[in-house]
């Protein structure tokens, strides 16, 4: 699937729901890239006292309350996980799963990635790394694959690998995680055992966005941004936890506007 929007929002909490009604109240169209809402931190806190205008409420009900929004609104929700973006001419090409989106401008409001990178991981991404088991899967039928992950869509990867012939080693409990080869990825070490594969596949709830934007500048747990929400690539804007500290939602919400505001600035100054 293909599709085209004048901007796509990667993250669909309060810095993403916010963004994406800023957006179409200023009559742009717009793509909302997001997990099931069971995936989000704020699910599972157990009370929200500080958000204006609502009185306490659990995380499971703010969370419900903001993908209902988002659905009675004219966003198009995405489900899955943004893969990769690459930029494009005039805009951006979004990778999730195995479709492609294509959009003038792209607003990051993913929230926090707390997985650090495993070694070799950025090295070999494209080259026997994969985030995507349906997506690449049959490049390694018949092959010795790798899958590091404990969630529900792990699970499923690991039998639709096993089912087009793949010889799976799955690895679902923390480890200290290697991934290393020639100009591929060829072997993985997993606990301090060494294992000879032919792809590792890493499935996590989010791609960092460390490896998401090339050139995306990010330190000290943050992207960096300007007053304006603009980041280190023209044309991206962030909001929300994946800026930093503070991790609340008042201040998401409030860049989430923001980073929308200027977004459609900039596809108008285009035009």
């Amino acid at each position: 699937m293909s599709q085209n929007f004048d901007i796509i929002i990667i993250g669909g909490g309060a810095a993403g729901s916010s963004a994406a009604l800023t957006c179409l109240n200023r009559g742009k169209t717009v793509g909302v890239v997001t997990n099931p809402v069971e995936t989000s931190s704020l699910y599972k806190a157990e009370m929200v006292t500080n958000y204006p205008g609502v009185p306490g409420m659990t995380g499971k009900e703010m969370t419900e309350l903001f993908r209902r929004q988002l659905e009675e609104s004219n966003a198009e929700i995405i489900s899955g996980r943004a893969l990769s973006v690459m930029p494009m001419g005039d805009g951006f090409g979004v990778a999730v799963g195995n479709d492609f989106y294509m959009a003038g401008a792209l607003i990051i409001a993913a929230g926090i990635t707390r997985e650090n990178l495993y070694a070799g991981e950025a090295e070999f991404l494209g080259r026997g790394v994969s985030y995507c088991a349906t997506c690449d899967g049959m490049l390694y039928k018949g092959k010795t694959v790798a899958l590091i992950g404990n969630s529900e869509e792990a699970r499923q990867d690991v039998e639709f690998l096993r089912g087009i012939g793949c010889d799976v080693l799955h690895f679902d409990k923390p480890a200290k995680c290697v991934i290393s080869g020639e100009s591929k990825a060829e072997k993985l070490t997993y606990g301090g055992q060494e294992y000879s594969v032919d792809c590792v596949f890493i499935i996590k709830d989010t791609v960092s966005v460390q490896s998401l934007v090339p050139g995306l500048k990010y330190e000290k747990g943050g992207i960096i941004t300007d007053k304006k929400m603009a980041t280190s690539v023209p044309g991206v804007f962030a909001a929300g936890d994946c800026t930093g500290k503070p991790y609340q939602l008042p201040k998401a919400a409030g860049e989430g506007n923001i980073a929308a505001l200027s977004a459609c600035e900039y596809l108008d100054e285009k035009r």
